[in-house]
């Protein structure tokens, strides 16, 4: 298995992305489109989610077709931007053939940035329809940009406290040339660890972090969000064939790379999905994918904060560590 660091998600063939940013209001919409159909699944492990389409991913769905994902800031404000990635698709005459008319499909989730800056600020369709026309197979721009432009780490003591984060990608290559790419968007509740679990950003006393999992563990809690403000988002997109059930199996163990790197993961203030979407025809064994989804996640998501940089008043991960 190896990760080369200077290659992202559209290394894989067939796949393109693109951002808009809101910089001023701190917040911005991702858009990932598919040159030809992908098949997948998502693993929903967050209780605080907010999305659209979603149900076409379900195991039991009869769909089987995923035209796109699109990834955005707002909460439920944001969800509107997947009005534009369908617009943008239905005009390219991409989607499901459905006689009278095609369908695109374009599952979509949000994080909650509303509390980062601007709280009137939201991703809507029209830069979503923009960032479509814009999106190409050039290497991923990573950090503060898109829907990790509002993205940040360790709660615990509200925002205010915690690092700015982003968004990162990444791709690992398995046997016989097989690979996975990750896309995460980094907005976690508690902080993220690097390889020797070490934390790189996250609640932070001034200039020095927390650490929330043991602030947690000494009885401090947050039982007052005035919204759940946390998701991590990660989208896994391999060239190996899937069916729907096999996806899910890798999105669960793509999850385990986030698991190892966020801490504490998975909380009621988090909404955190996994997606995992096939495009190709080579032959894979799912438990090397699996384990390949994790190295990619993991990847991404630590790109995601050091490639992040100062913004609305929040340090990053390279003004903490300089």
């Amino acid at each position: 298995m190896s990760n080369p660091t200077n290659e992202t998600l559209t290394a894989l063939e067939g796949v393109r992305v693109s951002h808009a940013t809101d910089s001023d209001g701190g917040t911005g919409v991702t858009v990932i489109l598919f040159d030809r159909p992908a098949i997948g699944a998502v693993d929903i492990t967050g209780m605080a989610t907010s999305s659209r389409q979603i149900d076409s991913l379900d195991t039991m769905h009869p769909g089987i077709a995923v035209h796109a994902v699109c990834l955005a800031g707002g909460s439920a404000f944001g969800l509107d931007t997947a009005s534009g990635v369908t617009r943008f698709l239905e005009e390219q005459g991409v989607g499901f053939d459905l006689v009278v008319a095609r369908l695109p499909v374009v599952p979509t989730a949000v994080i909650f940035d509303l509390s980062f800056m601007d709280p009137s600020a939201r991703p809507d369709a029209s830069m979503a329809y923009k960032a479509c026309g814009y999106a190409s197979s050039s290497p991923v721009a990573q950090g503060c940009v898109g829907a990790g432009t509002g993205a940040t780490a360790g709660k615990i003591r509200g925002v205010t406290s915690a690092t700015k984060s982003g968004l990162g990608s990444s791709i690992v290559y398995g046997s016989d040339g097989v690979r996975v790419g990750a896309l995460v968007v980094a907005n976690p509740f508690g902080d993220i660890l690097d390889e020797q679990g070490r934390i790189i950003a996250g609640a932070r006393e001034g200039n020095r972090f927390l650490n929330s999992f043991e602030a947690i563990c000494k009885g401090e809690v947050r039982t007052r969000m005035g919204a759940p403000g946390n998701t991590t988002l990660c989208v896994l997109v391999t060239d190996a064939r899937l069916d729907k059930v096999t996806a899910l199996q890798i999105a669960r163990m793509g999850g385990n790379g986030l698991a190892r790197h966020i801490s504490p993961y998975n909380t009621p203030f988090d909404g955190d999905m996994v997606f995992c979407l096939s495009i190709g025809d080579k032959e894979a064994n799912p438990l090397h994918l699996g384990v390949l989804a994790a190295q990619a996640a993991k990847v991404a998501l630590l790109n995601a904060a050091r490639t992040a940089h100062s913004m609305g008043g929040l340090p990053s991960a390279t003004d903490l560590h300089a």
